[in-house]
């Protein structure tokens, strides 16, 4: 009987401890980059595109290329999943010719219904609900400017969406305090919050939230298919920026995080994002990293 593949759908797949191997063996990875070793050599990688990306598809595709491996990109387009084709079957299909799967898509449930019917790992690339893979690279960057982020204090500010989700559940599995400053309305999903317990803190005040901060993070108000809510989000969002008057309620060496694109003068300043506590072009380079260490994780430790 065949061993079940392991997926990466959310990080809550993960152990505290494989979460903390996966960020040291990313750094590992990072410094010291051998072209000898290409573990993935013969394998193929899947990346199935509902959505467009910038970093996503260029860190999986030369990840791939530096472990020796290939990649394919496939958008509704190319394959029979834009014309209705049953998921279970098209990842039995697919499964069956290639190595691993990674998808970023709108709904969560296809990535765990393709989990499902798929005999290879299925790997969570995006979706409406979470955006683990990005939080493996945030929190990378994190233990290489600053250490550990145990019992650390992060501020969110903005939206409740999918990248805030994931920040919910990396204070889970890392031990920080998450403080979530959303306006009425935008607010994360009840369930995350409750599963998270004393770990989180909700406030209505950007910065009320970011006081005594170590890291604070934002994202756009107006995520990938609201664009027609932008004016309606750019209201509710006014009092949410991260600005220099954010910055320095949090701690003298607190960090700024964004996981790209970013609207300077919208959801952060850019004096901020583009100032000294900035790191987001390296928080944007270690997706490469944390990626490559995902894959070996799941196609060779497992």
């Amino acid at each position: 009987m065949s061993i079940p593949p392991r997926h990466f759908i959310s990080l809550l797949d993960l152990t505290s401890d494989e979460f903390r191997f996966l960020i040291q063996r990313a750094i590992e990875l990072k410094n010291k980059r051998d072209p000898d070793y290409q573990p993935l050599k013969g394998k193929v990688l899947a990346m199935i595109f509902e959505k467009s990306s910038t970093r996503t598809r260029i860190s999986f595709e030369a990840g791939m290329a530096h472990f020796g491996g290939s990649a394919l990109f496939l958008s509704p387009r190319d394959t029979q999943l834009g014309r209705g084709e049953p998921l279970q079957d098209s990842a039995k299909v697919i499964s069956s010719m290639v190595d691993c799967i990674m998808l970023r898509t709108n709904k969560h449930e296809m990535v765990t219904t393709f989990a499902q019917h798929s005999r290879v790992p299925v790997i969570n690339g995006l979706t409406d609900t979470q955006h683990p893979c990005q939080l493996l690279a945030d929190m990378q960057t994190y233990f290489e400017h600053r250490g550990d982020i145990k019992n650390k204090l992060v501020t969110w500010v903005g939206d409740g969406n999918n990248m805030c989700h994931s920040y919910i559940h990396a204070a889970m599995l890392l031990d920080f305090q998450l403080h979530i400053a959303c306006p009425v309305g935008y607010q994360p999903d009840p369930a995350f919050v409750t599963a998270a317990g004393s770990r989180v803190k909700l406030f209505n005040s950007a910065k009320e939230a970011a006081m005594g901060s170590d890291l604070i993070v934002t994202d756009v108000w107006a995520s990938m298919g609201q664009e027609e809510e932008q004016r309606q989000r750019e209201l509710a969002f006014k009092d949410y920026q991260v600005n220099t008057e954010i910055m320095r309620v949090a701690h003298k060496n607190a960090l700024f995080m964004h996981c790209l694109p970013a609207h300077r003068g919208e959801e952060v300043s850019a004096d901020v994002i583009d100032g000294a506590q900035s790191v987001i072009f390296d928080e944007a380079e270690n997706r490469l990293h944390a990626q490559k260490a995902l894959l070996e994780f799941l196609l060779c430790i497992q």
